[in-house]
């Protein structure tokens, strides 16, 4: 045997990593569910709220521009 044969040889690869987080060379795990694949974590999302009607009918009217304006200055004034 030579000696070049018994030498190591090292190659440089790329680096599986496309960003500095470590979860990202995780695959899914197993028994994960959904939870597993960030692209399904949409599908957990909540249904509308939709209020009550009494609620809807405790909110009363909008304020007009006026009346709005009157509160802003009356909130702002500085004693």
């Amino acid at each position: 045997m030579s000696p070049k044969n018994n030498e190591p040889t090292f190659n440089i690869l790329p680096h599986p990593a496309k960003t500095n987080d470590p979860r990202d060379l995780e695959g899914p795990q197993l028994g994960g569910g959904l939870n597993s694949n960030p692209e399904f974590q949409a599908f957990h999302a909540h249904e509308p709220y939709v209020p009550s009607k009494d609620l809807l009918e405790g909110v009363g009217q909008p304020l007009s521009r006026e009346e709005l304006n009157a509160r802003a200055t009356e909130l702002n004034k500085q004693d």
